[in-house]
């Protein structure tokens, strides 16, 4: 191997070293001036020195979830709009704007399709209602319509 091969991975061999050594630099100076006074408290398994209280096994909200990752859906689908938005002008100039116009049309419609689909099953809202109709309700309480 020639001397000029191993010119080219000289600087990413630098900042390979240099990287190493700033962060090691910053360990070390961190180390020396940071307080150290463990108590028992502090050394105990749950963080920030408090006290665990229950189990871990407890029962939570999974309407968080649902609401994050359908956030999460229509955010990343929003989001693919914008390259499409950036170049229509150049589509729109070659002759092809009335067919991206419809196809982002067609996006937007989707989606939108997929908000209220999600609106009208409730998964939109933070606080899900578990009523039952009227009609069920008077049957379930023994009231009978004549």
């Amino acid at each position: 191997m020639s001397n000029t091969n191993l010119d080219v991975y000289m600087p990413v061999i630098i900042l390979m070293i240099l990287a190493f050594v700033l962060v090691g630099g910053a360990l070390l100076v961190a180390k020396i001036l940071r307080p150290s006074n463990p108590t028992e408290l502090k050394q105990t398994e749950y963080e920030c020195g408090e006290l665990p209280v229950g189990v871990a096994w407890s029962n939570f909200n999974v309407r968080f979830y649902v609401v994050s990752l359908i956030f999460i859906v229509f955010d990343v689908e929003g989001a693919l709009m914008f390259p499409l938005a950036s170049i229509y002008k150049k589509y729109n100039d070659a002759g092809a704007g009335g067919v991206v116009l419809a196809t982002f049309l067609l996006f937007i419609g989707i989606l939108a399709a997929g908000v209220v689909y999600c609106w009208r099953k409730g998964d939109l809202d933070w606080v899900r209602s578990f009523q039952t109709p009227a009609k069920n309700n008077q049957r379930t309480q023994g009231v009978v319509n004549e």
